[in-house]
């Protein structure tokens, strides 16, 4: 059985935490972070507009040998794309557990949009190119490709960007967000 005082410091401590608990689920989430994960982490998938993915495929990265630094060679393609696809998705995920309010929902509805339409096509298309350079295609079967993705996927993709990127600048303006949009990432706007 146990004893008084313990009882009380048990109580005690019980009501602490379930206060911290009710207090900490009641904190929202901050504007930047809405705007990190739907906008800002748009920068990812810019490359389906302007040969973006195409650079990345035609000048793969290079990567450590067992962490080595002196000891380095070129990434697969197949493997680029995979770290993409993989942080794509890893993104999506957290752009669906945000909460959506009347102040965010156009935003993230797009973010959410556009991130499933180019999952797909990553998944897709882009893993078919890189298995091409991977495997030493002809460059008149990879360009082929590579054009054969920008007419069937650029206008719907711009569409989308270019809706975020709108809705993104009114939400940074909302809520004060400082953000440089200097650099310009499609001559529509």
């Amino acid at each position: 059985m146990l004893s008084a005082p313990f009882n009380n410091r048990f109580l005690w401590y019980c009501t602490c935490l379930s206060f911290c608990l009710l207090i900490g689920g009641c904190i929202s989430t901050p504007p930047e972070r809405y705007f990190d994960l739907a906008v800002l982490n748009a920068n990812m998938i810019n490359g389906i507009s302007n040969d973006g993915s195409m650079s990345e495929l035609t000048y793969p990265s290079a990567k450590m040998v067992d962490g080595n630094k002196d000891h380095v060679v070129v990434m697969k393609r197949k493997e680029m794309m995979d770290q993409k696809i993989q942080f794509l998705e890893e993104n999506f995920e957290k752009l669906q557990e945000l909460k959506e309010t009347p102040q965010t929902k156009e935003m993230l509805q797009t973010a959410v949009a556009l991130n499933k339409y180019v999952i797909a096509i990553y998944k897709n298309e882009y893993q078919q190119l890189a298995k091409l350079y991977d495997d030493g295609a002809p460059a008149t079967q990879i360009k082929a490709m590579a054009q054969s993705i920008h007419d069937k996927y650029y206008t719907t993709y711009e569409a989308l960007f270019n809706k975020l990127i709108s809705t993104g600048k009114v939400y940074a303006a909302q809520n004060n967000i400082e953000v440089n949009w200097g650099v310009q990432t499609s001559p529509s706007l």
